[in-house]
């Protein structure tokens, strides 16, 4: 690390909130496709013309629309500042290419969810959908990039990260290493499958759980694209399940972390748990609406953790680029 790299507590807690804020922007995304909402307003950036569209505050399907929106140019406005901000004091040029990424990426998400609501209307035979709702699938992919990035920016303005208090006593194995990059790439794989589930209304396509039929079959009697795809969803989550406990192990057992980095896997446990209860409810309630947010946002939350603890372990190596 440059000897002239220190820790500035106003930038770091702004960074804190930021990654917090995105939060709120996730849970409105998720609350709004799962009341079927997205299309509440059929124009964009404005919702019918106006910054203050008539019966947004009394019409739930355009409150949560237009809040989505509003929390969308607060999180705009947010990274901006926070990249501005980097650019004039951080002196690290990893971190700040990095600010500058989570800004053309936050832009490129606005643009994608206009597109998801202009391109609506055109259909696409083939996979029996819209263009707009091929750019919903895209639109909640990015949001988990986005997430990430926002966290590695906050974790590396932090106390514990600049002043080398990061949980680290010496060099990580790099099975471990390696192990937390698997279940990261697991988890945005998921995520991605999950926003194909979600957006071609395939949430419901197996009803029964946890076997796939009535009569107790572990595979659908009958197949077509939303029984495989969901399928798939259910069959990686199982994956997850075995390496986010083989990595809470490996972390439990690592000597070179510190013991509340270790602690970390019994929180990545506990969230998949969590995530699992939530998947169960959605197919025992008929896909209600409160544990399908909840599910949207505890998956966006374990994939977030699992990449912070992973990212982590590999500062050394963050902090070897050079900077200028």
């Amino acid at each position: 690390m440059p000897r002239h790299a220190h820790y500035k507590p106003g930038l770091a807690w702004f960074a804190a909130l930021g990654s917090a804020w995105v939060f709120v922007l996730v849970a409105l995304g998720a609350f709004t496709t799962s009341i079927g909402a997205g299309m509440a307003f059929p124009d964009w950036p404005l919702s019918n013309g106006s910054v203050n569209p008539h019966g947004w505050l009394t019409e739930l399907d355009k409150f949560a629309e237009h809040s989505h929106r509003l929390s969308a140019v607060m999180m705009s406005t947010v990274t901006i500042i926070l990249a501005v901000w980097l650019w004039r004091a951080e002196a690290r040029a990893w971190l700040r290419k990095l600010a500058y990424f989570a800004v053309g990426l936050v832009l490129t998400q606005a643009v994608v969810g206009g597109l998801r609501v202009l391109l609506d209307r055109m259909h696409v035979e083939m996979v029996d959908t819209s263009v707009g709702r091929m750019f919903a699938m895209l639109h909640a992919v990015l949001a988990q990039a986005f997430v990430c990035t926002l966290f590695a920016i906050a974790l590396a303005c932090s106390r514990s990260w600049i002043e080398h208090r990061a949980g680290l006593h010496g060099a990580p194995a790099d099975g471990l290493r390696r192990l937390g990059r698997w279940c990261v790439g697991l988890l945005f794989a998921q995520l991605a499958i999950a926003a194909i589930v979600r957006h071609s209304f395939a949430g419901l396509a197996i009803s029964t759980f946890p076997m796939s039929t009535p009569d107790g079959a572990l595979l659908p009697a009958a197949w077509d694209f939303r029984v495989l795809i969901h399928f798939a969803h259910r069959a990686m989550a199982a994956v997850i399940g075995v390496a986010v406990l083989a990595y809470a192990w490996r972390l439990l057992r690592e000597a070179a972390i510190a013991p509340f980095l270790r602690g970390s896997g019994v929180l990545l446990v506990s969230l998949i748990c969590l995530q699992i209860a939530f998947g169960a409810q959605i197919i025992w309630t008929g896909r209600s609406v409160v544990m399908t947010t909840g599910h949207v946002i505890v998956g966006a939350l374990t994939l977030a953790t699992t990449f912070l603890v992973t990212f982590a372990l590999h500062r050394e190596r963050v902090e070897s680029a050079p900077s200028s």
